[in-house]
């Protein structure tokens, strides 16, 4: 199955309300998404993890890190939003520059405020702005790709050459089975939410 950022039907409508009037505060743009993202997890990836599938999400916990970091919240705080923390099998962080990613998405289309950072640069062209916070952005996952071991894949390749490296890298990968990753946090989770466990 495959899930993506922000996507929770109960708690999407609610970030897509705050956002539009633009006054969301960085610490209740982190809570929204780690609620969302919580969602996400109890209802749509663990659910389809323990039915033996394979859960590819676009975006994972991190891209709040970075995201909520870039905002200047505290790595730590941002941490304990998310707990108890589940750790995918595999991470690939498609690394590109932010003017490469300036230019992609101002390509074929107008980032919007708070993508664009610019609750945070005060920076009235949406583009400028983005290029700016992407930057930040792009430094916390730098960080965090080291810190958590992320697979690199340099994403100012093309399309096809990225995609070919990924299939490389999936296949050469060693995996380790998901229960060594997260057995003690699934039984945290159980034991926060007991209703997932009579799912």
């Amino acid at each position: 199955m495959t899930t993506k950022w922000n996507s929770s039907g109960l708690i999407k409508p609610r970030i897509k309300s705050r956002k539009a009037l633009r006054v969301l505060s960085g610490e209740e743009y982190s809570l929204l998404h780690a609620a969302d993202f919580r969602h996400r997890v109890e209802h749509e990836i663990l659910p389809a993890l323990w039915a033996g599938k394979v859960v590819v999400a676009d975006r994972f916990l991190f891209t709040g890190l970075a995201r909520d970091v870039a905002r200047g919240l505290d790595l730590d705080w941002v941490l304990k939003l998310y707990q108890p923390l589940l750790w995918p099998d595999m991470v690939f962080y498609f690394s590109v520059s932010a003017a490469t990613s300036g230019r992609r998405v101002s390509a074929t289309r107008m980032p919007n405020f708070y993508e664009a950072g610019q609750d945070v640069t005060k920076v009235d062209d949406p583009v400028e702005s983005y290029v700016q916070f992407i930057g930040r952005v792009i430094r916390e996952y730098e960080s965090l790709a080291l810190i958590f071991n992320f697979i690199t894949v340099d994403a100012e390749q093309s399309i096809n050459d990225q995609h070919r490296r990924l299939r490389e890298l999936f296949r050469e990968r060693q995996r380790l089975p998901w229960q060594k990753w997260n057995v003690d946090a699934v039984a945290e989770w159980l034991s926060l939410t007991p209703s997932a466990a009579r799912r």
